[in-house]
């Protein structure tokens, strides 16, 4: 088979085939049900239209006692479509649940197997995972719904053209023509939309994002103060605008072809009757035979048109549907065995380690060595931007290095697996969460197995000093730190805790972690005052005792007490050793320390 054929025709086979699967072990006593229902729908007019017959034929020409039968036969049909249609819409709801369950798990199951970050900063990545969204969402219960109809309106189709074959088969002919030709129009638009739907795709995704900036609490604020509703209603509305224009232009597209298959339609419906009316003029047809000739005349062009229409849409759907199953099948594999990581026994290092998030983008680490022997505490500082958190991100695995290695206990990590990697690891983020979780929940994701276990969380949220603030609270640790979502019946809106409290909560999240081998500690106290940050240093100098710690901070007081300080300058090295040896050497730390303690000695002259 030929790329073109196998793209033309394998593709839509292989996702019609997907999805019927996906359907069926979804909810196969459902699934079984609606295609089972839609046969017996499909079958009932044309059943209808044969006892309509044998009813006319017995009495126009009495004697041959079928009149009663065929008048069985219709109330039989009439009835087990009526129940049919009932347990039909149960089957379906059934089965769309079951659907939709199914496909959410599937598509975050993927997600959540993408174990770095460099696909979800690439534009095109957020586009297709944006539609992908979007087909699990609708895609389920169109598939079904599609699926159903294609069965029914087939078999009503089959049963009015053999109908029509043995009545004349050049009626047969005619149709086939007819449908073939609409089908081809049909899927050819479809093809065209879902093209469509890819280019409007990273227009759609910043009109959502300037639509849900300005429902954003934490926006609201500059929102309000520098008056830009208007700017970002604009931007949005200018967006709304762009893919309104794009779909405009294709639904116009839609309506001519559609228009002009209809009108052919007309054209086909009209020569077939002629030629019933002309046969029965000449005898050929009798009374019943006119009559099963209408109704298949008319059923066939009905179910043909419903067919190709749901045909044409099930592909489109599955146009869509694709970018849902890239997803699906590019995660597979991507959590890679890997070793366990044993606990650590003699240190992390980095050996000639260069790093940048992509080649059109400058090297942020350039050749960095480093070593954080086990049980020591090493101090990462240096000026925003000189590579400080992508050293982090690294040591992490939420990337890899470009160049050099990163060694947990000599073994390379990419030869680990993440999971347990990570399951060794506790780290402040600069940019922490705040869930829209409990206070103790917010603690307690951390390590989700101590979720319910309240007296560990409020150890660690002792350690980090937030203790007390927890316990003044509402509810305590079962307040809802949230204004978006409410707690209880009423939906009582949770409490907004302070930015420094906020910091100290992330801060006990990773100390509930009191059993991982390294502690990273991203700007733990940059939100703090002086007061607050001295006494969470001070609880923080007793947790890290005899523990591997990394600490990054832009205060220097905060690292003084480090085992070794390592100063960061554009991607490079440029000084390690203890606070005293660096003061001695006059370097960049010492010109920054001094800088620091001027600012501290004016803020207090000031006063």
């Amino acid at each position: 088979m030929s790329v073109g054929r196998e793209t033309r025709f394998g593709r839509p086979l292989h996702r019609l085939a997907s999805a019927v699967t996906l359907a069926w072990s979804a909810h196969p006593v459902a699934a079984a049900g609606v295609f089972g229902i839609a046969t017996i729908m499909g079958m009932s007019p044309v059943a209808l239209a044969w006892c309509t017959k044998l009813l006319i034929d017995d009495l126009t020409a009495p004697g041959q006692g079928l009149a009663l039968w065929a008048l069985g036969g219709i109330l039989l049909v009439t009835g087990l479509s009526a129940t049919a249609q009932s347990a039909g819409r149960y089957m379906y709801a059934e089965l769309r649940r079951g659907v939709e369950i199914k496909v959410h798990s599937e598509l975050f199951a993927a997600i959540n197997r993408f174990p770095g970050l460099a696909l979800f900063e690439q534009p095109a990545f957020r586009d297709r995972l944006e539609l992908a969204g979007q087909a699990g969402q609708a895609a389920p219960s169109q598939i079904v719904q599609g699926g159903a109809g294609i069965a029914q309106a087939t078999v009503t189709a089959g049963g009015f053209l053999v109908s029509l074959a043995m009545l004349d088969p050049w009626l047969l002919a005619v149709f086939s023509v007819a449908a073939c030709g609409t089908l081809s129009a049909e899927l050819r638009l479809g093809r065209q939309r879902a093209g469509m739907l890819w280019r409007m795709s990273p227009a759609r995704r910043h009109a959502m994002n300037y639509s849900m900036l300005q429902t954003d609490v934490q926006a609201a604020k500059e929102i309000r103060l520098f008056g830009l509703a208007d700017f970002l209603h604009g931007r949005m509305t200018g967006l709304l605008r762009t893919v309104g224009r794009g779909e405009r232009a294709h639904d116009r597209k839609e309506f001519r072809v559609q228009a002009a298959l209809a009108l052919g339609g007309v054209v086909v419906v009209a020569a077939s009757l002629t030629l019933v009316v002309l046969r029965a003029l000449t005898g050929q047809l009798g009374a019943g035979d006119v009559a099963v000739a209408l109704a298949a005349v008319a059923g066939a062009q009905n179910s043909l048109s419903a067919l190709v229409r749901q045909v044409a849409d099930l592909s489109h759907v599955l146009l869509v549907f694709d970018h849902y199953h890239d997803i699906v099948n590019r995660s597979r594999g991507q959590l890679a065995p890997g070793d366990e990581a044993p606990p650590l026994s003699s240190g992390v290092a980095l050996r000639d380690v260069w790093f940048r998030y992509d080649d059109d983008h400058p090297w942020v680490l350039k050749g960095v060595d480093l070593d954080i022997p086990r049980g020591s505490t090493v101090a990462l500082v240096g000026l925003n931007g000189a590579g400080k958190s992508s050293l982090i991100k690294l040591l992490c695995r939420l990337y890899d290095p470009a160049q050099g290695v990163v060694l947990w206990d000599g073994q390379d990590t990419r030869e680990l697996s993440h999971v347990s990697l990570r399951e060794r690891m506790s780290v402040v983020f600069q940019d922490y969460m705040a869930w829209d979780l409990t206070a103790q929940e917010n603690i307690g994701v951390g390590r989700v197995e101590k979720l319910g276990q309240l007296h560990l969380i409020r150890t660690a949220a002792e350690r980090a000093g937030v203790h007390e603030a927890i316990e003044r609270l509402p509810d305590g640790y079962h307040t809802m730190l949230s204004r978006i979502f409410g707690v209880g019946d009423d939906e009582t809106a949770g409490v907004l805790l302070s930015g420094g409290q906020w910091q100290r909560i992330a801060v006990a999240r990773a100390l509930l972690r009191d059993d991982s081998d390294l502690l990273i500690l991203d700007e733990p106290s940059s939100g703090l005052d002086a007061e607050a940050e001295h006494r969470l240093q001070r609880r923080l100098r007793d947790v890290r005792r005899g523990r591997t710690t990394l600490i990054i901070s832009h205060r220097l007081s905060t690292v003084r007490f480090a085992d070794e300080i390592v100063v960061l300058r554009e991607g490079v090295i440029t000084e390690r050793g203890s606070h005293a040896e660096l003061m001695r050497r006059g370097g960049d730390y010492a010109e920054l320390f001094r800088l620091q303690a001027e600012g501290y000695q004016t803020e207090v002259a000031s006063r």
